[in-house]
């Protein structure tokens, strides 16, 4: 699988370096995208076939350029996760240089990390319903080309580590590990749904820990 790329935005240190290993791990060159250049630096010399490409995702003139720069140094990628907390799914296909490798013959898969709050159109986070929709429609128009499209809404806190320092959750001192979802678990089921079999592909995903109380439906 050495001919397989992945393009990953919004690397950091929790979700997005657990996914960049886990799809090295699976033989993929993986092209990591996040605007902290330093710390992508550090992660491309700790896991083996990953680039780091410094870019904020927001800024589609950028974001065009780095794809086009991915597609010449790496090749045209296969797995396209996004998990960019600032930007919507849309910038990924509108973007330069990325809308036509959506053409492109084979198989694709794009995968969309989201809060549970999608699926609720909670006040907290109303855009994030709205990105829930729109890949909705993506799945729908791309997948007869071959192009798997599937989100992924994580109902729980993401055990990172600079989320103590930054987020007051109530009874904080209360919550075991079993309370947070792992980031190298949620790498492990971004990994498995790209590699669905074309005739059992799914599109919406819902991962709790056990503890969870299901708050959102």
């Amino acid at each position: 699988m050495t001919d397989r790329i992945a393009l990953i935005t919004g690397v950091g240190g929790a979700t997005g370096a657990a996914l960049s290993r886990r799809f090295a791990q699976g033989g993929y060159r993986v092209a990591m995208l996040a605007r902290n250049a330093e710390r992508l630096a550090e992660l491309e010399a700790r896991i083996p076939g990953a680039r780091a490409y410094p870019c904020d995702v927001a800024d589609l003139d950028r974001l065009g350029a780095v794809v086009e720069r991915v597609d010449a140094e790496l090749g045209a990628p296969h797995v396209l996760v996004h998990n960019a907390v600032a930007a919507t799914f849309a910038t990924i296909f509108e973007a330069k240089g990325c809308g036509s490798r959506a053409e492109l013959s084979g198989e694709h898969h794009v995968l969309v990390l989201s809060r549970a709050e999608a699926r609720a159109g909670d006040d907290r986070a109303p855009t994030k319903a709205a990105e829930r929709i729109l890949a909705q429609c993506l799945a729908k128009d791309l997948g007869p080309r071959r192009i798997h499209v599937g989100y992924v809404s994580v109902d729980a806190a993401i055990d990172a580590p600079w989320l103590k320092a930054t987020v007051a959750l109530p009874n904080w001192q209360d919550k075991s590990e079993d309370d947070f979802a792992q980031p190298d678990a949620i790498a492990d089921e971004v990994y498995h749904i790209t590699h669905q079999h074309h005739s059992t592909w799914s599109f919406d995903h819902v991962i709790r820990p056990f503890t969870e109380h299901w708050t959102l439906n």
